[in-house]
């Protein structure tokens, strides 16, 4: 209990403001007790107010108190000192540079935790506790602490700064309102703060809902970076295999015409040489014969000579031809030139699919134009389609140079091939579609559907498998006498308006759209796709019932607006 009775005598002989025991203590007309040096200082601060305050519990004065030292105050201080009462050590937490610092500790060195809008002062924790616990002081509005509090206060009437004009953006007082100010629209600065706060927050909202869509874009490109990167890897590994494979077929292809010119050379050899020996071997005959005639033409006895001669054989025929020619070498000269040709093929080949590269290479990087508003703009990007045969179902027959496909009564006999669909109806086109492509459908019949679809679409299944606008590597716009309907992954979307029996289709497949319009008199849009395309595209057709076709045809100008 003695402990507690030091502490409120503590509490009581200590100054608000210094915190220490007081010195020279003296008693203002509120009833509270301060430092006589530390109140004086507190008021010469306040002098420019003209209106001087009890820093406790704010209640102001006018004129300026006279201060007298209270004399009975002092001897209670002095006679607690002997007793050994000592002031509780401050608990200061010192204002920094870039702090606020307590308007009513001495020295500005306490740090300040609030600043007071209506007393335009900043407290520390001791001093800002009167606005706890005063009813009064509790309606005060207290901020963070804040340097510029002078700039609250009219500079011509000394007065808070709490109305706001509107019609000259700017701050003013109550005087001020009904001076200069009046018949200005002016509203209190609290509803004046609560609109600019609704605006504020309906500015973050769009600053932030385009952080997101920004994030998202970023998003998309980091994986578009990530898809570059693994189609070139994967592109890279399928050239090496492809090259490589080639190189092999090639070495082959050299060892077996070699294996093939040796045989021939190891063969031709052979005929000569066995010529050859028969003419040595006739030769060496010959040169006998020769020998028996010359020793009987030296024979001197006549009778001997005429008895020798007919006992020697008659010349036989020679099996070999009396003449022998150097047969040209035909057969080599036919490979060199075959294998010279094969050379000229291939560098040929190689020649034309580098350049299809290099223009492939150069479509992908080709900025983004804006969308034709005429058919002549359209008709810039204009590209011609062919079908192909290889991805034909076997139900459709192709015409007009494989731009028109038609759903046959009878099978057709097609040979089989990995790409060709098995299911449906339905046909691939032999280009592959980057950048800005437009091509137009003319259809008949009872369901045609006009579609792009990824090469990597599935050829076998039905419906969500492979037909064009059930899965997810397909977009399909269904054509019927009943109207238009659009479809992605088994996604269908009802369209409005009429029918037209040609179709055009507008593809920008880097800003991943994709346009259906109505093309007659005029073109009319019927449906656009925004997306975003991983793969080349193919243009296709599914045909429905038999004799229904689709035709891939020429865009004629028309010239009119959109």
């Amino acid at each position: 209990m003695a402990q507690q009775g030091v502490h409120v005598d503590r509490e009581t002989f200590s100054c608000f403001i210094c915190l220490d025991l007081l010195k020279d203590p003296v008693t203002i007309p509120c009833g509270h007790s301060y430092c006589m040096n530390c109140i004086k200082s507190f008021w010469d601060g306040e002098d420019q107010k003209r209106i001087h305050s009890c820093p406790q519990c704010r209640k102001t004065f006018k004129p300026r108190p006279i201060q007298e030292k209270s004399t009975v105050l002092a001897a209670l201080v002095e006679q607690l000192k002997k007793t050994g009462l000592q002031a509780a050590p401050a608990d200061h937490r010192y204002a920094g540079p870039e702090d606020v610092a307590c308007d009513i500790c001495p020295g500005g060195e306490v740090k300040a935790i609030e600043s007071c809008l209506f007393c335009l002062m900043s407290f520390c924790e001791k001093h800002l506790q009167p606005h706890y616990d005063s009813n009064t002081l509790k309606e005060h509005k207290l901020v963070e602490p804040n340097k510029n509090l002078q700039k609250n206060v009219c500079s011509r009437h000394n007065q808070l700064l709490e109305i706001f004009c509107r019609t000259d953006q700017k701050f003013i007082c109550y005087l001020c309102s009904v001076d200069e100010h009046k018949g200005h629209d002016t509203v209190s600065a609290a509803a004046e703060r609560t609109e600019r706060q609704r605006e504020l927050e309906e500015r973050r909202g769009n600053i932030q809902q385009r952080i997101q869509d920004r994030e998202k874009d970023v998003k998309l490109l980091q994986q578009e970076v990530e898809a570059i990167n693994h189609s070139a890897d994967k592109t890279v590994e399928d050239s090496k295999e492809i090259f490589t494979e080639l190189i092999r077929l090639l070495r082959k292809r050299s060892s077996e015409v070699k294996q093939q010119i040796r045989s021939q050379q190891e063969t031709e050899v052979i005929r000569v040489k066995d010529v050859e020996k028969k003419l040595q071997q006739e030769i060496t005959e010959l040169k006998r014969k020769d020998a028996e005639l010359e020793q009987l033409s030296h024979t001197e006895d006549h009778n001997q000579f005429l008895l020798n001669y007919p006992s020697l054989p008659a010349l036989s025929e020679s099996t070999l031809s009396s003449s022998i020619s150097i047969r040209p070498l035909r057969h080599f000269e036919d490979v060199a030139a075959a294998v010279s040709h094969l050379r000229d093929i291939m560098m040929d080949i190689l020649r034309d699919s580098w350049t299809n590269i290099s223009l492939m290479d150069t479509e992908d990087d080709l900025i983004t134009e804006p969308e034709p508003i005429t058919r002549d703009g359209f008709l810039k990007y204009s590209y011609e389609i062919t079908l192909d045969p290889n991805t034909a179902n076997t139900q459709l027959g192709l015409s007009e140079g494989n731009r028109k496909t038609t759903l046959m009564d009878q099978l057709q006999s097609l040979s089989s091939h990995p790409d060709r669909f098995t299911d449906e109806p339905q046909v691939l086109s032999s280009q592959r579609l980057t950048g800005r492509r437009y091509w137009e459908v003319d259809w008949s019949g009872k369901l045609v559907r006009v579609a792009v679809a990824y090469k990597s679409t599935s050829r076998a299944g039905r419906w969500n498998k492979s037909l064009f606008g059930s899965n997810n590597k397909s977009w399909a716009l269904i054509c019927s006498q009943k109207g238009f309907q659009f479809s992605h992954n088994d996604i269908w979307e009802s369209i409005s308006g009429p029918v037209s029996s040609r179709v055009g289709v507008d593809l920008d497949h880097k800003a991943g759209t994709l346009s259906f319009y109505r093309v007659s008199e005029s073109m009319t849009l019927i449906h656009r796709v925004q997306t975003r395309f991983t793969e080349p595209l193919h243009a296709g057709v599914y045909v429905g019932e038999v004799w229904d076709s689709a035709q891939f045809c020429k865009p004629r100008s028309i010239s009119s607006p959109l």
